[in-house]
C-alpha cells in the first residue's frame, strides 16, 4: 500500500520543491487539496488527518495551527517552518549530526526541518564542539551567502523583475540595489540563531550575518576561527595518528571533520589541498542537489570553514524528503 503524503502549503517555494521531488515516485500517493479550499480549515483538517506523512510548508503561526488540527495519532509531521525547531517535543531533522539523531528521526512523529542558514553553521560548528575541538564558549562569527529563492515568492518576483530593469537605461534605484549583495539581519537576531545555538551546544549565540545576492539558489555559510583558541588535547584524541604537537592548523581541522562525516552520503568534506586550490568558492556550486560540501581553508594560525549547499535542497525541501525517507525506513537517497 502506498504511503499517503499531504503538503500543507503546497503552493509556496518549499512546498512546490517537495512536490516536484515526490511527484514521480511510485511508492507515494500525493493528496491534493482543491486550490479554492486550501484556506478552508475543515478541508485542511480532513487532509491533515488522512495522510501518513504531512509536510508543513507554512508561516510559523500556520504551522502551529496545522498541528492543532491533527487528531489522528498515526500522522507523522515534518515542519519546514521555524515554529518547532527548538521545541524539545520535536526531533531536529539533521540526521548527520549523530547516529542517535538519525535514529530519533526514524522513530519520530514530529520532525522540525532545519533552517537553511542554520544547516550551514550547524554542519560545521556542531561536530567541532562535539569533538571538543571548539570550546563551547568560543565567540563564533559567521556570514552566509544565499540565492534570492530563499526569500520566497515575493523576493523571487522582485529579483526576476529587476532583471528587465537595467539601471543604466532608466531602471529604478531598487533595481540597481538588487544587482549587488544585500547584507540583512542587521539587528543580529536572525530567526535561525536559536536553533544554531541549541544544536551546536554553544554557550553564546553566534554573531551571524546573512547576505542575499542576485542568483537563484545556492548557499555558502562560513565560520572563521582563531586556531590558538582551539583544543590541542581534543585534536590529539580525534587524530591520534596524524596530529603533531603545537597549535592546531587548518589542515588538522579538515582531517577532523573528514573523520566525523566519513560514512555520510550527502555531506562531504573536501581534501584540504583541493579546497584551498579552488582559489574562489562560488555559492551556487551545489544548486539543484542535496549535497553539502565542507571546505576548510586557512593556515597555521587561522581557519575558515565553509558549508556549500543548495538553500532549496539540503537547506529545505531536499532535507525534508531525506527525513521522510528515514522515517519510512527507506534508503535516504531515494528521490534525491
Amino acid at each position: 500500500m502506498k504511503t499517503k503524503v499531504y503538503i500543507d502549503g503546497q503552493s509556496g517555494t518549499t512546498g512546490l520543491q517537495i512536490f516536484d521531488r515526490l511527484g514521480a515516485r511510485e511508492d507515494l500517493e500525493l493528496l491534493r487539496i482543491d486550490e479554492d479550499k486550501r484556506h478552508d480549515i475543515e478541508e485542511r483538517r480532513k487532509f491533515l488527518n488522512a495522510a501518513d506523512i504531512v509536510f508543513l510548508c507554512l508561516p510559523d503561526d500556520g504551522a502551529r495551527e496545522a498541528v492543532s488540527l491533527i487528531s489522528n495519532p498515526n500522522v507523522r509531521v515534518i515542519d519546514a517552518s521555524t515554529a518547532h525547531r527548538t521545541d524539545d517535543n520535536w526531533v531536529y531533522g539533521f540526521p548527520e549530526l549523530s547516529k542517535e539523531q538519525r535514529e530519533n528521526i526514524r522513530n519520530g512523529k514530529r520532525i522540525a526541518n532545519p533552517g537553511c542558514h542554520a544547516t550551514g553553521l550547524i554542519s560545521t560548528v556542531a561536530p567541532l564542539v562535539k569533538m571538543g575541538i571548539l570550546p563551547e564558549d568560543y565567540p563564533v562569527t559567521c556570514y552566509s551567502l544565499t540565492g534570492y529563492s530563499g526569500g520566497g515568492k515575493k523576493m523571487i518576483a522582485e529579483y526576476e523583475e529587476s532583471e528587465h530593469m537595467d539601471p543604466a537605461n532608466g531602471g529604478s534605484e531598487r533595481a540597481h540595489q538588487l544587482k549587488s549583495p544585500g547584507i540583512y539581519g542587521l539587528t543580529l537576531h536572525h530567526k535561525h540563531i536559536p536553533e544554531m545555538q541549541k544544536m551546536t551546544g554553544l554557550k553564546y549565540a553566534p554573531v551571524f550575518l546573512p547576505i542575499v545576492d542576485d542568483y537563484y539558489s545556492g548557499m555558502a555559510t562560513t565560520v572563521m576561527l582563531q586556531n590558538r583558541m582551539l583544543s590541542k588535547t581534543a585534536l590529539e584524541k580525534v587524530l591520534p595518528d596524524c596530529f603533531t604537537t603545537g597549535t592546531p592548523t587548518a589542515e588538522d581541522i579538515c582531517r577532523a571533520l573528514q573523520k566525523y562525516y566519513e560514512t555520510e552520503h550527502f555531506i562531504e568534506v573536501l581534501d584540504f589541498d583541493a579546497a584551498r586550490g579552488m582559489g574562489t568558492i562560488y555559492a551556487n556550486t551545489n544548486a539543484g542537489t542535496n549535497k553539502l560540501q565542507i571546505l576548510v581553508c586557512g593556515n597555521e594560525e587561522q581557519t575558515s570553514v565553509t558549508a556549500l549547499f543548495d538553500n532549496l535542497g539540503k537547506g529545505a525541501s531536499g532535507a525534508a524528503v531525506q527525513n521522510m525517507n528515514i522515517m519510512l525506513g527507506l534508503d535516504e537517497k531515494v528521490g534525491l
